[in-house]
């Protein structure tokens, strides 16, 4: 039999514990070199600890439609494993998983710990080693092998597998061999505003919202978040993955419109009209003709400086529209971002053109692989960013065991 070869996998995160876990330990010795105390952490903090692992769309032609950067390329990784797979890789391990209303899908215990089991008792099966606290600072090509430099020591690599995440000291590692970098910038970031309209509201919510960012003719919609900075939640999510790098550009400053019930003005004037009709007696701030909290109606009213005690009524035509301007088509100024709870996401990384994505292999390097968030993909929140890694790492595994 040929000589076992030395893998080394340095990140060890949620691609590179997925492509250890599906190596053969047969023919490989594999070594994970992570640089902090703990293994998998954004696995741990996803979802708020749930860990969302992946979402219910099996198609991989309508998967690829989530993710910003890297759509074209992950449509062949997808067809070769998608969300079906990953449900049935933990599922066979004992990690029951359940698809939530919006389909997102996580563990059934509620407990990012469950995933993360899964899969370092997959790793310590097969007697793989798990190195802790070693900072990688080079990697030098020697034509048959690789010399990983480490604060910790020296490592020498017949294979290299790269899923070190977007950290700018590991896209710099990988440019000195030879990569070419587009620049990482924010994805997934919510948009601070200050504006009277959003004062003292954090926490409301809408459940379906529109928001245009005019100058760019670029709009989303979905559920919308007031916070204590601005605005969050899906609807603004999608649109910071989508104009990542247009957003960059204008360094965080732009107007949006905002539609908080994706309802056309000319719609929303028929309703309001029509509840002045069928309730002329009743007062404006008491009237729940829009789904909005009673909360926000109240604000646009004190803003406006309508009087809420009025009878319906007597809600002039000037008061009227002051009202749908504020519900349908409201400007608001965003003057900078905040990173989205503890889920970052850069778009940027190795250009894709160097890429195989046959097996993840790199064009420039031989026996190096690249895969999860090193990459220049992304995608917009819901478990679609560890689908890519579980794919990707997928391939390099059956890919190398195939060898």
């Amino acid at each position: 039999m040929s000589k076992k070869k030395r893998i080394i996998i340095i990140g060890g995160g949620a691609a590179g514990f997925f492509a250890a876990a599906n190596l053969d330990e047969e023919k490989f010795y594999v070594t994970i070199l992570e640089q902090n105390s703990d293994v998998l952490q954004k696995v741990k903090i996803s979802g708020g600890g749930r860990c969302n692992v992946t979402h219910a769309c099996f198609d991989p032609r309508e998967l690829t439609q989530f993710y910003p950067r890297g759509n074209r390329e992950l449509l062949s990784v997808f067809t070769k494993f998608q969300p079906g797979d990953t449900m049935d890789w933990f599922e066979s391990r004992n990690v029951p998983l359940k698809i939530e209303k919006d389909n997102r899908i996580f563990p059934e215990s509620d407990s990012s710990q469950s995933i993360m089991n899964a899969l370092i008792t997959e790793v310590r099966n097969k007697n793989f080693e798990v190195k802790n606290q070693v900072s990688v600072t080079e990697i030098i090509n020697e034509n048959e092998s690789y010399l990983i430099k480490t604060k910790q020591g020296d490592f020498i690599a017949d294979i290299v597998i790269y899923t070190t995440g977007s950290s700018p000291k590991s896209l710099k590692i990988i440019e000195n061999l030879g990569h070419k970098i587009v620049e990482p910038v924010p994805s997934l970031f919510t948009f601070n505003i200050k504006n009277n309209l959003l004062k003292d509201l954090p926490g409301t919510s809408f459940e379906n919202a529109e928001i245009r960012i005019p100058s760019l003719k670029t709009e989303e919609s979905g559920p919308l978040l007031i916070t204590h900075w601005g605005l969050s939640g899906p609807a603004v999510l999608k649109i910071s993955a989508w104009e990542a790098r247009t957003l960059a550009k204008l360094k965080y400053q732009f107007e949006i419109e905002v539609n908080f019930i994706s309802k056309p003005i000319s719609d929303a004037e028929e309703e309001l009209k029509e509840f002045k009709n069928q309730n002329p007696k009743k007062s404006i701030g008491q009237s729940k003709i829009f789904d909005v909290t009673n909360r926000f109606w109240n604000k646009i009213l004190e803003i406006n400086q309508i009087n809420p005690e009025k009878q319906i009524a007597n809600l002039s035509g000037k008061e009227m529209t002051l009202i749908l301007e504020n519900l349908c088509q409201k400007k608001l100024l965003v003057t900078g971002k905040s990173t989205f709870k503890d889920e970052f996401v850069t778009a940027g990384g190795v250009d894709l053109k160097e890429v195989n994505f046959k097996n993840m292999s790199s064009k420039i390097l031989p026996d190096f692989y690249i895969s999860g968030e090193v990459l220049d993909i992304d995608a917009v929140t819901g478990g679609f960013n560890f689908q890519a890694c579980w794919s990707e790492a997928w391939l390099i595994s059956q890919h190398l065991n195939a060898l």
